[in-house]
């Protein structure tokens, strides 16, 4: 196939609001280096981190959770030094987008030129030889390095995953930042068969995906999510679901497992953070990857030392973790929570309807 010099599009180029979103339709068509693939991609997935880098919640400054006032305006006394993941500073022009599924049309140097015409899923994590924990080594698709948002993407050979499913790449481009940070998140517990595990934002991408990987686990799961979704987290294997906004929520927690839980998987954090640990027996675990609803908790250190907890954070996914959920998908395993797909000049309305939080699963963007 013949690649175009340009391609559209959408390139962030600073902190702060949706205007900082810009559409551009003359934007370089990236060329592949040594042990590179370029991607036409076939549709690109939304998740957090897309509004976290874009806002700069990131920034050690601020203290409140996601709202639908910051994601449209940013956070406007944020610490720009501290604006990634990494909490360093970032690069722009960048082109977001971790979550992509398409077709490999050029490989780079020392890239078997077989692999041109392969479907492919991304694996967002660049993670270093060695350390693979070592954040300097370490980048995220779309953050350190530009991602999906665009019809073209270059990445890391290694980090192309051929997958072989009937799934659209709208249904696969669903898939990478979620799963692979829930799989990340359940493991970090080493949640075992028969154990019962709460879920917060069980309705988001993250929360469902680990609803199925827990499923897979054998666990009884109790999702807390709006009753408005009750229905579809049963579907996807939940024994209980109960109300993010119940007047006792550590109580409802119980009542739904009859008893406490062994596990508590978090991506919300702020109120949710203390009806969580108190709803765990003795010896409970609890991981988090995320705190949409404020980063800064009140915790009696007593509740963690006499309790005997294991507390974890779940942001490096280990290598091999995005391999396996393609084994996964290949095997039918897993079921794709696709809520709403926006064509790419869509981009900002897409991030509205994401940050709206009225869907189940993910929302992605097709070229």
């Amino acid at each position: 196939m013949t690649i175009p010099d340009t391609m559209r599009a959408v390139v962030l180029t600073g902190h702060g609001g949706f205007d900082k979103l810009e559409y551009r339709e003359d934007w370089p068509t990236p060329a592949p280096g040594p042990g590179e693939a370029l991607v036409a991609v076939g549709a690109c997935g939304l998740n957090n981190t897309d509004i976290n880098t874009r806002t700069a919640w990131y920034s050690n400054s601020v203290t409140e959770g996601i709202n639908q006032a910051a994601a449209s305006n940013g956070y406007h006394d944020a610490d720009a030094a501290s604006g990634s993941w990494g909490s360093k500073p970032m690069n722009f022009p960048r082109i977001q987008g971790a979550d992509v599924a398409g077709e490999i049309v050029a490989a780079g140097d020392g890239v078997d030129p077989a692999r041109v015409g392969e479907r492919v899923i991304v694996d967002p994590w660049l993670l270093g030889a060695g350390d693979w924990l070592d954040p300097s080594r370490s980048g995220y698709f779309g953050s350190e390095c530009d991602g999906g948002f665009a019809e073209y993407t270059k990445i890391r050979s290694s980090n192309a995953i051929a997958i072989d499913t009937p799934q659209s790449d709208a249904e696969l481009a669903t898939y990478p930042c979620a799963y692979s940070t829930a799989e990340n998140l359940v493991a970090r517990t080493g949640l075992r068969p028969g154990e019962a595990v709460a879920i917060a934002g069980a309705s988001g991408g993250v929360g469902s995906a680990a609803i199925q990987l827990c499923r897979l686990r054998g666990a009884r799961i109790v999702a807390i999510a709006s009753p408005a979704k009750a229905s579809m987290l049963r579907d996807l294997g939940a024994a209980a679901v109960i109300d993010r906004d119940a007047d006792d929520l550590e109580a409802a927690i119980r009542d739904a497992a009859r008893g406490p839980v062994d596990v508590a998987v978090d991506v919300v954090g702020g109120p949710m953070f203390m009806p969580l640990i108190d709803a765990l027996r003795h010896g409970g675990r609890y991981s988090s990857s995320g705190a949409i609803a404020g980063p800064l908790v009140e915790f009696d250190l007593r509740r963690l030392v006499y309790k005997d907890l294991q507390l974890t954070g779940a942001t490096i996914v280990p290598p091999g973790t995005m391999a396996r959920i393609v084994r996964l998908i290949e095997q039918g395993l897993l079921r794709p929570l696709l809520a709403q797909a926006f064509p790419l000049q869509d981009l900002v309305q897409a991030q509205q309807a994401f940050v709206a939080k009225q869907h189940v699963g993910n929302i992605v963007v097709t070229p």
